[in-house]
C-alpha cells in the first residue's frame, strides 16, 4: 500500500449540501477501490490561479489515503466525470 493525496477543487457556486455530497462521493470512490482514508483537510474557498469555466473561486479539499498502486488511475477515471469538480490531482506521497 502506498500513501496518496487527492487534491480536489469543487465549484464555489453550488450550495454547501451539494459541495459536501461531492466530497463524500470522492471519499466513497476511494473506499470503493479498497483505499483507506487517513486525513481530510478542508481549506475552504480560495481564489483560483486562473479562470476555470468562468469561475474565479473554488473550494479546496485535500484527502490523504493509503491504497494499492492501481487505485489512483481508477480514481482519476471517476473524478473526470464528476459534475461539480473543477480540478483534481492524485499524487503519491513519500513516507
Amino acid at each position: 500500500m502506498n500513501n496518496y493525496e487527492l487534491a480536489l477543487v469543487v465549484d464555489a457556486k453550488i450550495d454547501e449540501e451539494a459541495r459536501k455530497a461531492t466530497v463524500e462521493k470522492a471519499k466513497h470512490y476511494i473506499t470503493k477501490y479498497e483505499g483507506v482514508i487517513t486525513n481530510v483537510d478542508e481549506w475552504g474557498k480560495k481564489k483560483l490561479a486562473y479562470e476555470i469555466n468562468h469561475d474565479r473561486e473554488g473550494f479546496y479539499y485535500f484527502i490523504q489515503f493509503d491504497a494499492a498502486p492501481g487505485v489512483p488511475a481508477q480514481l482519476e477515471t471517476e473524478m473526470r466525470i464528476m459534475e461539480n469538480v473543477l480540478r483534481y490531482l492524485v499524487v503519491r506521497q513519500e513516507a
